[in-house]
């Protein structure tokens, strides 16, 4: 019997492989729109980070986002993202 294969995504902060399913999704959306993504289903192009704060400091400031997305991001975005990590890693 063959073993399913686990879909590995790069975070990018840590720029490190992780199982798809231990990674946030941060979305852009058809609108433009972007957001975290905890349940991995929301349409529009996805790029991951780790459940760690640090990751996402170190994505600000590398511009990762920006670039995987081809959009500049505003702060008040990174603000909304960072709090909600931090709701979502404390709510576990």
């Amino acid at each position: 019997m063959q073993k399913r294969k686990i879909p590995m995504r790069q975070c990018l902060g840590c720029r490190t492989m992780f199982p798809k399913r231990e990674l946030i999704r941060v979305v852009r959306s058809p609108e433009g729109e972007i957001t975290l993504d905890f349940k991995g289903k929301a349409p529009g192009r996805g790029a991951y980070l780790c459940p760690n704060p640090e990751c996402l400091k170190k994505a600000r400031k590398s511009r990762a986002i920006e670039r995987a997305f081809s959009v500049s991001v505003p702060d008040a975005v990174y603000d909304a993202l960072e709090q909600r990590m931090e709701e979502q890693t404390n709510g576990d």
